[in-house]
């Protein structure tokens, strides 16, 4: 099988190779056990499996990463979900007395799909997309990072591609774990900007003075604005989306701009004339008008939240380094750093690191393989696990997620060593 191209069809028999040599379990089973932060909390956990034929299991639980391991390799589930810690384990919530079985904890999640920018796309719609409105993901990371960490103090944030036309973000922090329903909404809320249905034709209203979270996600997206809309997608450059973009002002200025369009085709002058009309109507302060274009831009760029995933706790999300059926690409951990070269389209297929494991080894892995061998069992298949992801493109992405867990893990211990040098003062 050609490693460009992904065969739906093939999917049966590529899952039980990626799940027995290729999924990061031992990575895996350290993120949700959080370094045994409180007993049962791995056990606790609820997973939900997609099997063949749209099958679907809910409330599994495991013991340990073993059990995990055994139980995916057995029934290769075409999409894992992700669920909250409960009170009792999951597996058995039909034996717990009712109103009992709770879900207490889960990590604060948040979830960004390319279908609810449809209204403002102009290059793709529904699940295709391409490189110029993924620039629409880069903007989101950019804006919902940024506040999360210096607005709420969160520290430890999982950003992830959904393997399609999305991304995930994973808030790790022990704070947000523990977050009500209640505390989550109102995060999800401070964070929501555009609202409205399809109905709705002005999204974003904004009042003065601009609050200072306003201020710092309008400079993420001035920075792409020109470049993305006005160039990537010509909102001002046919009649059709140059109408769409009038009809978010009021209309004694939209007679003077379409006065000015009918002489000037240029989407980057047209965007300044708006500009400069809104300047003056600031001057006058004439209510209402004074941050029209800042409205425009927000509505075409901010990110666009599912509020309902990230408000409830017992709320499933895709899990990381699930497959996601239609493309066989890899749900995989995002690099911020490399943040702006992201490419949803260079994201590895289950088709390709399958195909990369029958390259032929190198001498120095034959010699690896030969040591395996003076080794017991199950050291040498764990091993032998670690060695064949790394012969594929999937390495890096596990490489990431280690040095995500080495955060949290370095985090864990300083809060440790700081409380116990509390307890010596007193």
């Amino acid at each position: 099988m050609s490693s460009c191209d992904y065969d739906s069809s093939c999917l049966p028999d590529l899952l039980p190779l990626y799940y027995r040599r290729l999924f990061p379990f031992s990575q895996y089973y350290r993120w949700l056990s959080y370094g045994g932060v409180t007993k049962n909390y791995f056990q606790n956990r609820e997973f939900s499996f997609t099997l063949k034929d749209d099958i679907y299991v809910r409330y599994q639980s495991f013991s340990n990463q073993s059990e995990l391991e055994k139980e995916m390799q057995k029934m290769n589930p075409y999409k894992i979900d992700i669920g909250a810690v409960y009170s009792h384990r999951p597996s058995q919530h039909n034996t717990v007395k009712s109103g009992t079985f709770q879900a207490l904890e889960k990590e604060l999640v948040f979830d960004i799909d390319m279908t609810d920018y449809d209204d403002v796309r102009t290059c793709c719609s529904a699940a295709d997309i391409c490189s110029s409105c993924w620039t629409l993901m880069t903007i989101a990371v950019r804006i919902l990072d940024r506040a999360l960490r210096e607005d709420f103090g969160f520290q430890h944030l999982l950003w992830v591609y959904s393997g399609r036309r999305g991304i995930h973000c994973w808030v790790c922090d022990e704070a947000a774990r523990k977050l009500s329903v209640a505390g989550r909404s109102a995060v999800a809320e401070y964070l929501s900007l555009v609202k409205g249905g399809e109905e709705t034709l002005k999204k974003v209203q904004l009042s003065d003075p601009l609050h200072p979270f306003i201020r710092e996600s309008l400079a993420v997206v001035e920075h792409y604005f020109i470049q993305y809309a006005l160039m990537g997608q010509d909102i001002l450059g046919n009649s059709k989306t140059t109408d769409k973009v009038l009809n978010l002002v009021p209309e004694d200025v939209r007679e003077d701009l379409q006065s000015f369009f009918q002489s000037e085709k240029n989407p980057v002058k047209r965007w300044k004339k708006i500009s400069g009309l809104v300047q003056q109507q600031r001057v006058t302060s004439r209510k209402g008008c004074q941050y029209i274009d800042k409205e425009i831009m927000l509505q075409y760029c901010y990110p666009r939240l599912d509020v309902n995933v990230s408000k409830g706790v017992n709320h499933l999300l895709k899990s990381p380094f699930s497959v996601h059926p239609k493309t066989g690409r890899i749900s995989v951990p995002i690099d911020l750093e490399e943040l702006d070269k992201f490419d949803p389209f260079a994201v590895p297929t289950i088709s390709l690191i399958c195909e990369e494991l029958d390259k032929p080894r190198t001498g120095e892995e034959e010699e690896v393989v030969e040591e395996e061998k003076k080794e017991n069992e199950i050291e040498a298949a764990e091993r032998r696990k670690i060695r064949d992801y790394k012969r594929t493109s999937l390495a890096k992405y596990v490489k990431l997620f280690d040095r995500f867990l080495d955060g949290m893990a370095r985090a864990r211990k300083g809060e440790i060593l700081r409380k116990s040098d509390l307890q010596k003062e007193f």
